[in-house]
């Protein structure tokens, strides 16, 4: 039998025992560690992937959104043209018929012995010139405006006098009026509803 004699000292070599078990257990630490890293890794960047995805989706649907507010806009701009244009074209109609109004009541004011020579008319201001035969006539045509619904405030520029023969006298005069055209039109259209 042979006997076995130790020299080694049991406490070095519970020591190294120890020391073996500590690095198997570092490197089964840093194992796993560097598993869960990886795993860590590859979550979030799938994660990240994902929320870029997204955002991509978010932009693309923005651009097109912007797209039909860029087309809204310019519908928007085409409808406000084109009504503009269509009230315009009221305008104009609803004018055309109050011209007539005003000729007619130019002439329906006209007393006898008067004949006009001119008629301007800038903005609502209207400038008769023309030739009576006497200032009454004169004083009673712009009493026959003031009257119309369609005109106001007659006022006398200049009235001349002159020598038409023995017996008459003809008065060459120019008037101001403010015409009340489109105002009594749109109270006629309001009558008429």
């Amino acid at each position: 039998m042979a006997t076995r004699i130790n020299l080694l000292d049991w406490r070095a070599e519970r020591r190294a025992q120890r020391k073996q078990q500590f690095l198997t257990l570092l490197a089964l630490g840093a194992f796993a560690a560097a598993a869960v890293g990886a795993a860590g890794y590859f979550i979030s960047s799938g994660a990240v992937d994902h929320q870029k995805a997204r955002n991509n989706y978010l932009k693309q649907q923005i651009t097109e959104i912007d797209q039909k507010i860029k087309e809204i806009q310019d519908l928007e701009r085409t409808k406000e043209n084109l009504l503009a244009r269509m009230r315009v074209i009221e305008s104009l109609q609803s004018s055309r018929s109050a011209t007539v109004h005003f000729f007619d009541e130019v002439v329906n004011t006209l007393p006898e012995g008067i004949t006009l020579t001119g008629l301007r008319q800038q903005g609502t201001q209207v400038t008769i010139d023309g030739v009576a035969e006497s200032n009454g006539r004169v004083s009673a045509y712009m009493k026959n405006l003031d009257a119309s619904p369609w005109f106001a405030d007659p006022r006398l520029v200049v009235i001349k006098t002159g020598e038409g023969g023995r017996s008459s006298r003809a008065s060459q005069f120019t008037l101001q009026v403010k015409s009340l055209t489109k105002a009594a039109n749109t109270a006629d259209e309001e009558g008429a509803e």
